[in-house]
């Protein structure tokens, strides 16, 4: 069983910056994949960011080199910092990891005013 707590969402201003959390219940080291996932109203969920067990990242279209994601090497934590934000970006963020099969957070708001 995986859980994940996210938290970190919230409403910016356009060119503002957010960093959301997310933290497991297992070992970041257990896990197959995790990463950063979103939905904006209309749209289906697709990647925003993820992150293996050395540290590698991959971004999805649209984000490289405003968002980044890490984690917390003492933690089973993992963080999605995003600047320079737009109103594009605004969606519901998903923590997602997989363990066997798919496990997601609750989701986290962000929305982006212009």
């Amino acid at each position: 069983q995986v859980q994940l707590v996210e938290s970190g969402g919230g409403l910016v201003q356009a060119g503002g910056s957010l960093r959301l959390s997310c933290t497991c219940t297992r070992s970041f080291l257990d896990l197959n994949a995790r990463g950063w996932y979103r939905q904006a109203p209309g749209k289906q969920r697709e990647l925003v960011a993820s992150i293996t067990r050395s540290s590698g990242t991959t971004y999805g279209e649209g984000v490289e080199g405003r968002f980044t994601i890490s984690r917390d090497n003492g933690e089973n934590t993992w963080y999605l910092q995003m600047n320079n934000l737009t109103p594009e970006d605004t969606a519901v963020y998903y923590c997602y990891a997989h363990y066997g099969w798919d496990y997601w957070g609750q989701g986290t708001q962000v929305t982006v005013s212009s």
